[in-house]
C-alpha cells in the first residue's frame, strides 16, 4: 500500500490505533483526525515532539542547494538569529512575520537596519504580515530572484507563522486548494510537507523548532489566545518610581528600583492585562524564580514568547518569573 501523509500537518496517516499520531477513520481521508478536529471545531490536541526529530530534518536541507525562508515573529524576534546556521548553510532569506502587530508609526527601515546591525547572515530581509497579506508580493518576487531550484524551505521556530504564510501564498498565488493547519498551540505541523505553488516553485514547510524557553509552551488554550495579539498592539507606558513594579496578567512581575522616574513602555498583546503596584507592599507573584537585571539606557527586557518592555533610562530590576521561561536583555528594537 502508498504511504499516505497528512495535507495539514504531513504526519503518516494511519487507521490502525486511535491513539497514535496520524490516525484518521479512513485512509481515504486527506488530513488526520488531529488536523480535522483543530480545523472544524478548534479542539487543539498539544504532540510533545524532540527537537533532535526536527534537527535531523532541517540537517537534511543541507543536502540541497535549495532556498531557505527563516521565518520569525517580530514580536519575540530571537536572541541570536543566526543559531539557525547550525543546521542549515543554504542561502536564506530572513522573513520577519506579524508586521500588524506593532504600531504602524513604526518605521520597518529602522527594523531592517536594526537586525543588519546584528548580523549580516542572510540573503535579504523582508518584513511582511500573512494575516493582513502585508507584502506578500514583494516576498514572492524575491522568492523567485533568489531561488536556485524550484524547491523552497520554509523554516522557522513553532508559532512564528510558517504554515499560515504557505496559506497565503497558496490563496494568492495558486490553483492548488491544500491547505496547512494553523492553531495558536506549538508543533501544530509534525513533519515536511510538499506543497506545490505552481510549475516553477514548490514550497516545503517543515516542523517549528520547539523553542524550550518560549511562554507559549506553558500556557492554557485560553490563555495562549490572550497571549498572542490578534490586532495592532496599544504600547502601555508607565512612569515608574523608585520601589514600584509592573505585573502583566499575573505571568510576570518586574521591580523597578531606580532613584529616578523612569519610563517603561509595554508591548504585549492588548488582551492582557498590566497593572502597577507598590513593590515593597504588593505580594503578587513574590513566589516565582527572581532574577535581577542591569538595564543601560534604552534598552529591552524580552520575555520569550511574551513580548518585551521598553526601559528609558540606565537603572536596575527584579524579575519574577517561571524559571524555564527565558528573559533577556537587548538594545531597544523601537
Amino acid at each position: 500500500m502508498i504511504e499516505k501523509y497528512c495535507k495539514g500537518c504531513g504526519i503518516k496517516l494511519q487507521d490502525g490505533n486511535v491513539l497514535d499520531e496520524g490516525y484518521t477513520t479512513s485512509l481515504e481521508n486527506d488530513i488526520c483526525q488531529r488536523c480535522f478536529r483543530m480545523k472544524n471545531y478548534g479542539e487543539y490536541q498539544t504532540v510533545t515532539k524532540s527537537n533532535e526529530e526536527y534537527i535531523k530534518i532541517l540537517k537534511s536541507i543541507q543536502n540541497t542547494k535549495d532556498l531557505v525562508l527563516y521565518i520569525v515573529d517580530i514580536l519575540n524576534l530571537d536572541q541570536d538569529l543566526t543559531e539557525i546556521r547550525k543546521f542549515i548553510d543554504n542561502k536564506i532569506m530572513l522573513v520577519v512575520n506579524k508586521r500588524d502587530v506593532l504600531p504602524k508609526s513604526i518605521k520597518e527601515k529602522k527594523i531592517i537596519d536594526y537586525i543588519k546591525n546584528r548580523t549580516d547572515d542572510f540573503e535579504d530581509i523582508v518584513i511582511i504580515s500573512s494575516e493582513k497579506n502585508y507584502n506578500i508580493d514583494l516576498l514572492l518576487n524575491k522568492i523567485k530572484y533568489y531561488q536556485i531550484t524550484n524547491n523552497v524551505y520554509v523554516v522557522g521556530k513553532t508559532n512564528s507563522g510558517k504554515s499560515t504564510l504557505i496559506n497565503k501564498l497558496l490563496k494568492n498565488y495558486s490553483t492548488n486548494t491544500q491547505e496547512l493547519t494553523i492553531s495558536p498551540m506549538p508543533s501544530t505541523t509534525l513533519d515536511k510537507i510538499t506543497i506545490p505553488l505552481n510549475e516553477h516553485l514548490t514550497l516545503i514547510d517543515t516542523p517549528g523548532l520547539v523553542d524550550n524557553g518560549n511562554i507559549l509552551n506553558f500556557l492554557s488554550t485560553n490563555d495562549l489566545k490572550k497571549v498572542i495579539p490578534k490586532k495592532e498592539i496599544k504600547p502601555k507606558v508607565y512612569q515608574m518610581k523608585k520601589n514600584q513594579c509592573i505585573v502583566i496578567h499575573n505571568l510576570i512581575r518586574i521591580d523597578y528600583f531606580g532613584e529616578s522616574k523612569n519610563n517603561f513602555v509595554v508591548y504585549v498583546s492588548n488582551d492582557l492585562k498590566v497593572k502597577r503596584y507598590n513593590a515593597t507592599k504588593c505580594q503578587v507573584l513574590k513566589d516565582l524564580n527572581k532574577k535581577t537585571y542591569n538595564i543601560n539606557h534604552y534598552e529591552d527586557i524580552v520575555i520569550n514568547g511574551l513580548g518585551f518592555v521598553k526601559i528609558t533610562d540606565k537603572c536596575q530590576i527584579d524579575v519574577y518569573i517561571d524559571q524555564k521561561i527565558d528573559v533577556y536583555t537587548r538594545k531597544s528594537l523601537i
